[in-house]
């Protein structure tokens, strides 16, 4: 029973740097092949982000989720930051402090796919999909 946890957390971590992979490399095509400039709130949710790649693979190369353990910090930080960057971008009330944001506005929408699918919107799915997986991990070690 607990090498098939083990599995799981594997997978969890794996399933974790994958994301943490496909968030950054994503956030580096927006800005170097498309050209957007970042804003200064999309700077931060990178600040919070591209750590992970190392914090993850370190934690799967090591076998030690302890390791990985400031990657939950660093997500739920960066999932909070980027839920008020996407609610800098939608909701009127909060427009305006977008305006003020820097050389590149934060309530700028480079791409708003589905009409609401924007950069914010990306990053946090990652930053949530991050975090929570991590619970899970922390559940299975509790588990053991």
């Amino acid at each position: 029973m607990g090498e098939s946890k083990d599995k799981v957390t594997e997978n969890l971590l794996f399933f974790i740097w994958g994301i943490s992979v496909v968030a950054t490399a994503g956030s580096l095509f927006y800005s170097e092949v498309m050209g957007y400039t970042p804003c200064m709130l999309c700077w931060v949710q990178r600040i919070f982000m591209y750590p992970l790649i190392l914090i993850y693979g370190t934690a799967i190369w090591k076998r030690d989720t302890m390791i990985a353990l400031p990657g939950l910090m660093l997500s739920g930080i960066g999932m909070l930051v980027s839920i008020y960057h996407y609610l800098v971008q939608n909701l009127p009330a909060l427009q305006e402090a977008g305006e003020g944001c820097g050389p590149v506005a934060c309530n700028l929408k480079y791409v708003n796919y589905f009409g609401f699918v924007t950069i914010p919107f990306l990053a946090g799915t990652a930053f949530i999909l991050i975090f929570f997986a991590h619970v899970m991990i922390l559940k299975q070690q509790k588990e053991k």
